[in-house]
């Protein structure tokens, strides 16, 4: 049953995300942008921890379950640690995501040949 909702969240995210490629004017940027906003908005309501819970990775992989970890971060911190919590809460609890991210990109730079268009 996880497969079948990682399938339909993490899917219903890739539609929502090719609609808006489809049928706007919008900038990939922005619609990635726009994710991560959506996911700190919906955290911040309550809604994507209910997500989270039936789509597993595929709500918790997306750049939306990327915006849900830093608003959880910020959350968690500035319970413990107060104002500085603000400024300190998202890169703390992204930064294993983060640094998994420059590892492996700088791994994949040093391995491959480019190549000339």
């Amino acid at each position: 049953m996880q497969y079948v909702g990682a399938f339909l969240i993490g899917g219903t995210l890739c539609l929502i995300g090719q609609i808006l490629i489809d049928k706007t004017s919008l900038t990939p940027a922005r619609i990635l942008t726009g994710y991560v906003v959506a996911g700190v908005v919906l955290s911040a309501i309550g809604v994507y921890g209910m997500i989270a819970d039936i789509g597993g990775a595929g709500a918790s992989v997306p750049l939306s379950g990327f915006g849900h970890l830093m608003a959880q971060g910020v959350r968690d911190a500035v319970d413990t640690d107060g104002a500085m919590g603000i400024l300190t809460g998202a890169l703390t609890a992204a930064a294993a995501g983060i640094g998994a991210a420059i590892v492996f990109s700088l791994a994949a730079g040093l391995l491959s040949k480019p190549k000339e268009k």
